[in-house]
């Protein structure tokens, strides 16, 4: 069997996360669905894997969720099931930056999608930004990106105080695996007053799915947060670093 694995996210206004918790573990229960997701007032976030019929019941659950319409999912197969348990989690954030008042929902950089990302990083007055943390991008990353070396998502405000000296007055495209990083990322630096930012729509995930090896800026692999490791160029299994 061929499992369906689902990446999403959605920034959403959630007035009370915790009753939305279980009904969506029951319809993950009832489909044989496992993985992890996390909600808070600010949305959801996860990665859940399954049957394709199950994965769909639960994405359309999740869709009729308060500003969840249009629920940013990545799909890819696995060929066993990356996950063994199920967990539903309610957090203070999906993503932690912990930096209050960050609103990707309200304000957030300029997406730009698979399709026109390579353009973007090969202008010599962008700063290309990888939002992950260190051993994620020791798999992989674009040509020539920023590594912040940082230990988890809540080091990035400090590293970029640190840092935005060196970057006045370029272009800031950011980018992560799923997009989720890179969003709120975006949603931090236009509060610390950068105008021109952009981020990577759907994260490098998309770009693996979209764009061709043969045009791909992209080096090595994809650190995934689940049993497959990594993965590369149209989503295919890579598995541990050699």
């Amino acid at each position: 069997m061929i499992y369906t694995v689902a990446a999403l996210y959605q920034f959403a206004p959630f007035d009370d996360p915790a009753a939305l918790r279980q009904p969506l573990l029951d319809v993950c229960a009832a489909q044989g669905v496992k993985g992890t997701l996390l909600l808070a007032r600010e949305g959801i976030n996860g990665t859940i894997a399954g049957s394709a019929d199950g994965i769909t019941a639960v994405i359309e659950h999740i869709r009729s969720l308060p500003g969840c319409t249009d629920l940013d999912v990545k799909y890819s197969a696995a060929a066993a099931l990356p996950f063994q348990r199920l967990k539903v989690r309610l957090k203070k954030e999906i993503v932690t930056l912990k930096v209050a008042g960050i609103d990707p929902a309200r304000d957030v950089g300029r997406y730009v999608a698979p399709a026109d990302w390579n353009a973007l990083v090969d202008d010599p007055d962008t700063v290309v930004i990888d939002t992950r943390n260190a051993y994620e991008v020791d798999y992989g990353s674009f040509a020539g990106a920023e590594n912040p070396e940082t230990r988890s998502f809540g080091e990035f405000p400090d590293w970029w105080r640190a840092n935005a000296d060196r970057f006045a007055g370029k272009r800031i495209a950011m980018f992560c695996t799923g997009g989720i990083r890179c969003e709120k990322s975006t949603a931090f630096l236009r509060a610390e007053g950068v105008e021109d930012v952009a981020h990577l729509k759907g994260g490098i995930l998309a770009y693996l799915e979209q764009v061709p090896e043969s045009d791909s800026r992209w080096n090595g692999s994809c650190f995934v947060f689940d049993e497959r490791v990594s993965v590369g160029h149209g989503l295919v299994e890579v598995g541990e670093k050699d």
